[in-house]
């Protein structure tokens, strides 16, 4: 993420002097450029922590298959093969992750675009405030509480400290549905698919099906709307196709930057003012005035 926000900003150096956020034509250009270069730029941030040489995209394949090239394919591997199942789920991830009302990160990209910043900075605002754990970092949270859980065997009483509120269930629930989250629904078909065609036998995420079976079953978490939302299965997708959870939230960052561009563009299709939040001060009403040297 540390990369991602300083390689988006820095493409202002490299295309601003040709951008005019007030011209339409410029700013479609822009939105187009952003959204191609950001898997490219993911990726490339991946192979640079690894130590592997960059892969290019190629014309010949679709955004999701790109993407997953550059990630996992070398220079020597000259049978690359796709996988189509691995593939789709890939799309749906980055389609189902494209926008959501005005959370954390779109609203900063808004209040960054309102002062006419250039575009990229305003992704790269969006990008620092995704990064932050409590917006970005839930379906890694959702790993970490497996390696928290350990085995199977102690799901159960995993799952009953948290009805007495001991601990935390990551990946369940939702601050806007109160009901089940409908991009889980379809997470849940996607998770199901990759996991029989990948034939992973791996006891993290048995265990996750064993903490879905409970939340699916028990009253406790039926009559609280504790379901598992998308966070939990985009989660167990992406550590079955083989990424690494440091990758998860840059990811997120690919996804929501088409949902990003487009807020900022829908701005700046009609007239607008500087974002100014308002706040309410609750402090002191009155306080005495108490000469320095009287001051304890």
């Amino acid at each position: 993420m540390a990369i991602m926000v300083g390689v988006v900003g820095a493409l202002s150096a490299f295309y601003h002097e040709d951008l005019d956020v007030s011209n339409e034509e410029h700013r479609e250009i822009t939105a187009i450029r952003l959204i191609a270069k950001m898997p490219t730029l993911a990726a490339m941030s991946y192979k640079y922590s690894q130590g592997e040489p960059f892969m290019y995209p190629r014309n010949d394949f679709n955004y999701a298959e790109n993407f997953l090239y550059m990630m996992f394919a070398t220079p020597a591997d000259v049978d690359y093969e796709k996988n189509d199942v691995i593939t789709r789920a890939m799309d749906k991830i980055f389609t189902l992750h494209a926008d959501h009302e005005q959370n954390a990160s779109t609203s900063t990209v808004r209040l960054a675009g309102s002062t006419g910043a250039n575009p990229y900075a305003c992704i790269a605002a969006g990008i620092a405030a995704l990064w932050g754990p409590s917006h970005g970092g839930a379906n890694e949270a959702v790993l970490e509480m497996l390696d928290e859980i350990g085995t199977v065997e102690n799901v159960p009483e995993f799952m009953e400290k948290v009805k007495s509120r001991e601990v935390k269930l990551m990946g369940f629930g939702h601050r806007v549905y109160k009901n089940f989250d409908p991009r889980a629904q379809v997470m849940k078909e996607t998770c199901d698919e990759v996991l029989e065609a990948l034939g992973i036998n791996d006891p993290k995420l048995e265990l996750a099906m064993a903490l879905e079976k409970i939340a699916l079953e028990d009253p406790f978490f039926i009559e609280r709307n504790l379901y598992p939302n998308v966070d939990f299965y985009s989660g167990i997708i992406l550590k079955a196709i083989g990424i690494p959870t440091s990758m998860f939230t840059v990811i997120f960052a690919l996804a929501r930057t088409s949902g990003w561009i487009s807020h900022w563009l829908e701005m700046h299709s009609a007239p607008f003012k500087i974002g100014r939040p308002r706040q309410l001060y609750t402090g002191e009403t009155r306080r005495d005035f108490v000469k320095v040297e009287d001051r304890k």
